[in-house]
């Protein structure tokens, strides 16, 4: 990471009614001060920090525009440095122009993500929180935002601190007595360390399971629909995506090659992939062929499909096909018997379908409106999240490096209980219950490298 003062827009590029430059590091007042004159007169620091100040902007010693400024002086800002953010019209030249400004004056230019890479430096928040804020700004979902909002990243940090401060104390009990075996300064005797790393394992279970539901709505669950020729594939995608993404025709095999969007289903964000029509291979074209490999090597990697069936038609050998593929595949499964408003009634014989899928549904694909995707939305919820959880307000795992560094801390913790029942040296059990508290701090960046740091902000976008 860049030291001094560093500055960067950090409104999207283009033409708008505002944009706003951030400039932070010591001695981002003075070189702010050398940008901006207030209308009044008086420095900028003549007025109260976190002020509003209305002026000129001065470039190569002309006024250049006008705007409003504010200061904010350290450590009581964003990054935790001196801090300034000056707010000038939103033009593509003129925001240029004011950013060679700064640099000319000596600023440098800001790295992705730089700005809250020096806030998690100063204290100003931790890696979960930097995360959530991360989850914030790339989100898709309503649900996603919930995820990242203040108080769901204030409960995580909140949680994974309390499980922390209790094994620190339990580590400190069992060297104590490690340390100063004769004079019994630990507090808890052998027993009562494994009672306590027995309920502190619990609660780190209970956050690792969280994850389930935090992957679900963060990450996002990939998904296939799959199907014969022309039964209703893309319009169901269509109404699950909210567009019309795909061409849907009566014509068998429209769709050849894999469709893909991104699309909340409930609570769950759904990685959500069109697939060709699968058919006998004598009867598709060259092109189609190819479509239906990539239809079954996707299904065979997706964790949830839908499965379409023709309700208005007898079952076919396709039909029996595809029931049969879809016992190899591992994914959770939703079985559609689709166009329930065709003429002449049902002629699918539904007692073909073995007892593999986990819903099951009759609908009309082309008149997906809301009652259909509030039944997927609710079946989608229960196969992937935990609906006790509240994703704005509870303590949520959200990303596999937290789950990844939890897991490994349970592993310890699970090693250092062994360790007490089978008598070995407590000495042996420390050194799993320090390994446990190392694992738990690479959550929130107390113990984690310097390349795992650069990789989460540098997904940053440049000037947050």
């Amino acid at each position: 990471m860049q030291k001094g003062v560093i500055a960067a827009i950090s409104t999207p590029p283009g033409k708008g009614g505002v944009a706003l430059i951030r400039v932070s590091g010591a001695g981002a007042i003075e070189i702010s001060e050398r940008l901006f004159r207030p209308i009044s007169g008086k420095r900028i620091t003549d007025y109260p920090e976190r002020t509003q100040i209305y002026g000129y902007v001065i470039c190569n010693g002309e006024r250049t525009d006008d705007g409003m400024l504010a200061y904010f002086p350290a450590p009581r800002s964003y990054t935790g440095e001196e801090m300034v953010e000056l707010s000038c019209h939103g033009g593509t030249l003129i925001t240029r122009t004011v950013l060679e400004e700064l640099f000319a004056l000596g600023a440098l230019p800001a790295e992705p993500g730089e700005f809250t890479r020096r806030a998690f430096l100063s204290g100003k928040l931790d890696l979960t929180e930097a995360e959530a804020i991360a989850t914030i700004l790339d989100a898709r979902t309503s649900e996603q935002l919930k995820l990242g909002s203040l108080p769901a990243r204030r409960a995580l940090k909140d949680r994974i601190g309390e499980i922390r401060s209790g094994l620190v104390r339990v580590l400190g009990s069992v060297l104590a007595r490690v340390d100063y075996p004769e004079e019994d300064l630990g507090e808890l005797t052998d027993e009562e360390v494994i009672s306590e790393l027995s309920a502190i394992r619990d609660e780190l279970a209970s956050l690792i399971a969280t994850y389930r539901t935090g992957r679900a709505i963060n990450e996002g669950i990939p998904t296939v629909i799959i199907g014969k020729p022309n039964v209703g594939k893309s319009t169901l995608y269509n109404a699950l995506v909210g567009r019309d993404a795909a061409i849907v025709t009566d014509i068998a095999g429209t769709t050849r090659d894999l469709l893909e969007s991104e699309a909340q289903l409930g609570r769950v964000l759904l990685r959500l992939t069109d697939t060709a029509g699968l058919r006998a291979e004598g009867d598709a074209s060259e092109v189609e062929r190819i479509g239906i490999d990539r239809a079954r090597e996707r299904a065979r990697e997706a964790e949830l499909l839908f499965a379409l069936f023709d309700l208005s038609r007898p079952a076919t050998r396709e039909d029996r096909e595809i029931i049969s593929f879809l016992r190899e595949c591992k994914g959770a499964k939703i079985c559609l018997l689709n166009k329930s408003d065709a003429p002449g009634g049902a002629f699918f014989d539904c007692e073909l379908l073995p007892d593999i899928f986990d819903y099951t549904y009759t609908c009309s694909a082309k008149c997906a409106g809301g009652e259909l995707i509030e039944k997927l939305g609710a079946a989608v919820d229960s196969l992937f999240t935990d609906e006790r959880i509240s994703s704005s307000s509870d303590a949520v795992v959200a990303s596999a490096r937290q789950h990844g560094a939890l897991t490994r801390a349970l592993g310890f913790i699970d090693t250092a209980i062994a360790a007490y029942g089978m008598g070995i040296p407590a000495d042996a059990a420390a050194s799993d219950i320090e390994l446990a508290v190392g694992a738990i701090g690479e959550t929130d960046g107390r113990s984690v490298s310097e390349e795992v740091v650069a990789d989460i902000f540098s997904r940053f976008c440049v000037g947050k």
